[in-house]
Order: structure tokens, then sequence, then C-alpha cells
């Protein structure tokens, strides 16, 4: 019967090293991904709830007039019908001119509520100050937090996003989690599966890839039979532990040298056997008087992490005590692997 009170989750991850996933599980292509977009703009039609302090959004409201050919000076706009306002929205990676996407539209004045208003065409820029989409159109204001509003495909692309993809000479992949046998074994894979040395591992991080010349603008056949090839990512020894949860998680194949402590009235020798840690007169003499003695012996004089997190759990052992012991097992040198405290 599992002991109330005090308990221990131990997650044990088994990663075992012949385990195979997709490239694509491990890696990225660098540049295949989501651009964020950015626009300031007027929001139109409020009914008195829009900003109360009209020097900068009366501004800008003058400057729209200007541009459709309305003169009116800047002390004879007064309304609180108008709001400025900050539109973002996400650009999703190949994306086309003409694709609609999703906007969402924040008060950047004292507006009091953006509810019925319509947004003004708004030039929507990336990093690097060029447009690649507007948006336009009548506001959804959902919830209590009225000052902020979406536009459900509100926005259009203006731009096609690297329409070249297809006829690049080189592609780069960065790996999710940096190392460098996963690296070196990635391009090894690659290079296996298309008969030559095209594929470079740069850093633990980087893989370069060359277009073989048989492959030549076809990019996009020659990277769906790269990322479908199964490599053997390469997972470093680490522990992780949740002091507020008690929960252990760790690999397989995190390993604890030989070492013996005493935590409070428990004593813990790992490694080896018991009558090869006593020498020839300690053999006969009494045990000492410590109220708990155990051992956990190990193959080469190790035991995994697992072990000694199971075997302290059935001892009765706090999560708050296991923390510390793993702490100091780690400062000792013992733990053979990286400690993580969350």
């Amino acid at each position: 019967m599992m002991k109330l009170g005090l308990q221990i989750l131990l997650s044990l991850l088994l990663c075992d090293v012949a385990f195979a996933v997709r490239l694509k599980d491990v890696a990225n292509l660098r540049g295949v991904r989501d651009n964020q977009l950015t626009g300031y703009g007027l929001v139109v039609g409020l009914k008195g709830t829009g900003d109360s302090k009209m020097e900068f959004t009366g501004k800008s409201v003058k400057r729209m007039l200007d541009k459709m050919g309305m003169k009116v000076a800047g002390e004879e706009i007064s309304s609180q019908n108008v709001a400025a306002v900050i539109v973002t929205a996400t650009l999703p990676p190949f994306a086309r001119a003409g694709n609609k996407i999703d906007i969402q539209v924040s008060s950047l004045g004292d507006a009091g509520s953006l509810k019925g208003g319509t947004l003004l065409q708004t030039p929507l820029r990336a990093a690097d100050k060029n447009v690649y989409a507007v948006a336009a159109g009548p506001l959804l204001v959902s919830g209590t937090h009225t000052t902020v509003a979406s536009l459900p495909n509100g926005g259009m692309v203006e731009k096609d996003m690297d329409a070249e993809f297809a006829h690049r000479k080189m592609y780069r992949y960065t790996l999710n989690n940096p190392d460098l046998t996963t690296a070196a074994r990635i391009a090894k894979t690659i290079n296996m599966d298309l008969g030559g040395k095209y594929a470079t591992a740069i850093d633990p991080a980087t893989v370069d890839l060359i277009v073989p010349f048989t492959w030549e603008g076809k990019g996009v056949e020659l990277l769906s039979v790269i990322e479908s090839l199964q490599v053997f990512p390469d997972i470093k020894a680490k522990v992780v532990v949740n002091e507020k949860t008690g929960t252990v998680v760790m690999g397989e194949n995190v390993q604890i040298a030989k070492v013996a402590f005493s935590h409070g009235d428990l004593t813990v020798t790992i490694g080896g056997s018991q009558n090869s840690r006593r020498g020839p007169a300690a053999l006969n003499a009494p045990p000492p008087k410590i109220e708990k003695v155990h051992m956990i012996e190990g193959a080469q004089d190790t035991v995994s992490v697992g072990e000694l997190v199971q075997s302290l759990n059935r001892m009765g052992v706090s999560p708050k005590d296991l923390i510390v012991i793993l702490q100091n097992i780690k400062a000792s040198g013992a733990l053979q692997g990286d400690l993580e405290i969350l």
C-alpha cells in the first residue's frame, strides 16, 4: 500500500540509443517560419468610446484626410469616435499574394472600447520595414476586454514569401536540441541516402545541405525525401527535478558512480557489494548504530538515477530530501549528467 502523505512521482524516460525519429521531428529548415507583422492604424465608428485625448490621434486623422484631398485644421478634429490602434498579424511561411490572414487590433490610447468600430486600411510591415500585408474591416470584440479586437481573415497578403524556395542551391537545418553527435548522425544519414557528401554538420545546431546536380530546381521533392529519413538522436544525460511537485524526470542512461552518503538517519552506499566495501576486520564487527542503512548494488560500480530514486521512495524519503540528496551527489561529482531544479 502506498504511504499517505509523501509521494514521489518518478518519470523514467526510456531513451534507448536505438530509437529512430524522422529528421523533420528533430530539426527545422532555416527560414521556414512565421513572421510577425505590425502596423499603426485608426479605428472609426466608435460610439463615444474612442480616444479622449485627440492631440496624437487627431494628427493621424488629419494626415489621413489630407491624403484623401480634404484639408482640415487640427483644432477642428475633436471626435471621440476614433481610436489609435496597433495592428498585429502572423504571416505564415510561403504565404502568397491574395491569401487571407487573421488580424489582432489593440488600443494604443485611452479608448474605452473598440466595440462597433471599423479598422481603416492599415499597411503591415515586417522587421525589414517592407509591407507584406494590409488589414481593414469591422472589428470583432468578445469578452470583457473590449480594448482588444480581432479581424478573422481581415488581412490580405500583398507580397509573396520566398518565391525562389524550390530553386535554392543550399538549405540549412537547425536542430531543435543542439548536439554534436546528433548533428553528425544527421549529416551521415543524408549523405548515405544521396550517395555522396552533400550534407555537412557545421556546428552542434546546424547541418548544411548542398543540392545535388540531379535535384536542382526540385527543392520541394528533395526536402520531402530528406525530412522523412530516420535519424538517431543522441540524448544528453540529464535529471530534471520539480521541487514543488516532487517529480523526477531522467533519461535511462543517467548513472551514479560509486558513492556513499548520509542524510539524517539514512545512510546509502551506491555501487559494488556490501562485503567489498568492508575490510577483513570489519566483516566480523557489529554494524554501525544507524536507523536506516541501504545498499544499492549495480554493475561496474554504478547504478542509474532511476534505481536510486525508486529505492529512496520505498524508504519514505520526502521529495524535499530527495532533491537535497541529488544536489549533493551532483556536487560530489558522482552524478554522471546534468541536474536541473525547477
